[in-house]
């Protein structure tokens, strides 16, 4: 074995313990991935986020924060993948729809660049938690601008870099309750982030003790599909184990979605099942 072989080895070794050793401690690494559709652009922004051990990071320390220190539901790299998908979705549908999204309109960009800015407004619109909860969404905005610097000049020029870097911007300051989302894209994250409620991530709260309408109506959601809709672009279709899951819908869902600026293209249908599940058998204060 050549010298240069064995230090090969030797650096593989390393890369192998010290990958084990992260696992161990901090879960295994969720990769991200979405379907990209000929899409270049997209597809190099996975590449990239995939490689970046910083940001991994950073989900990691906001899901400590919401989950280990504040009891609340998933906010690490699981939830921004799910928002993700859901963004893109939601995104692509109203485009076959023919709905022109604020970078083609006002900047004469592409589809996929459109893709391009709510997938990373997913990936990156919680950062901030991995400082504090509270006013996490301006805090995200710091950490998103300085990560969007690092990963946007791989894929686009000067100007279109500052043009993309404004608009994922825009769309994760936009998606606190109290937002005003001003384009399409924005929209389309606002109410993607509301949607990760399907059964088993909505129910951390409820799984380790917190009774609350806000956990255990939270349990009684099963699942969440979307699709075309019939007279609107896009169908969000919940599924119910107990009517209970309807206050997830009405308080928390209808707050995302009114002022999203996109809520007369999308319906929303709740399917409770024929035989409601007992979430609750005691209560007492």
């Amino acid at each position: 074995m050549t010298e240069e072989r064995f230090e090969a080895d030797l650096d593989a070794s390393a890369d192998g313990e010290v990958t084990r050793d992260l696992e161990s401690r901090f879960g295994r690494r969720i990769v991200m991935t979405v379907p990209n559709r000929h899409n270049a652009k997209l597809r190099k922004v996975m590449e990239l986020v995939n490689a970046d051990d910083d940001l991994y990071a950073l989900w990691t320390a906001a899901n400590v924060n919401a989950v280990e220190r504040l009891g609340m539901t998933d906010h690490g790299p699981v939830h921004v993948k799910i928002v993700m998908n859901i963004a893109v979705r939601i995104m692509r549908l109203l485009m076959e729809a023919g709905v022109e999204a604020g970078i083609v309109s006002n900047y004469r960009m592409e589809a996929h660049d459109a893709e391009v800015v709510v997938a990373l407004a997913a990936l990156l619109h919680d950062l901030g938690m991995s400082i504090h909860r509270d006013d996490h969404e301006s805090y995200s905005l710091f950490i998103a601008d300085a990560k969007l610097r690092d990963l946007l000049p791989a894929i686009y020029p000067p100007r279109e870099q500052t043009i993309v870097r404004s608009e994922i911007l825009h769309a994760i300051i936009a998606h606190r309750s109290d937002g005003r989302p001003l384009t399409v894209e924005a929209g389309v994250v606002r109410i993607a982030d509301a949607l990760d409620m399907a059964k088993g991530r909505s129910r951390i709260p409820f799984a380790s003790g917190s009774l609350s309408i806000h956990s255990v109506s939270a349990a009684a959601v099963e699942s969440v599909s979307i699709g075309r809709g019939t007279e609107k672009p896009v169908a969000v279709t919940v599924e119910l184990s107990n009517s209970a899951g309807l206050f997830q819908l009405d308080q928390l869902l209808r707050n995302k979605l009114e002022g999203s600026g996109i809520e007369h293209l999308v319906e929303v249908d709740a399917k409770v099942g024929a035989e409601e599940k007992t979430l609750l058998k005691d209560f007492s204060l």
